[in-house]
């Protein structure tokens, strides 16, 4: 990770007042279980250096219509649509997004929430 001289995180939007947050929402199927947990590891200070912060990182689920998740669900915040973009876009994740393809099966979307 490059660390950067400005202490606030990177974001890549410029109307911070009226543009709504953003969430990035990733269904996880694990597969090798041991592998997947550096890659857990190694995701946190890159989601925190483009401004976000997790809502969701796996727990109990319900399933009260449709089918089931195949695996853990993960929600993080973003304060933009763009931040999100740019971290899962970025040259720092894209290593560590090859560990997530190599030990699980994933389907990620980013989510553009309600304004305030």
């Amino acid at each position: 990770m490059i660390a950067s001289a400005d202490p606030m995180p990177r974001s890549a939007s410029t109307n911070s007042a009226q543009a709504p947050k953003a969430y990035v929402i990733a269904e996880v199927e694990v597969r090798d279980a041991a592998a997947y947990e550096y890659y857990k590891s190694a995701v946190v200070p890159i989601v925190a250096q483009y401004g976000g912060r997790y809502i969701v990182r796996g727990g109990q689920i319900e399933s009260v219509e449709g089918s089931d998740p195949s695996g853990r669900v993960v929600v993080i915040e973003f304060p933009h649509f763009a931040d999100a973009q740019a971290f899962l876009r970025s040259e720092e994740y894209r290593p560590v997004a090859d560990i997530r393809h190599k030990t699980a099966t994933s389907r990620i979307m980013i989510v553009e929430g309600a304004l305030p």
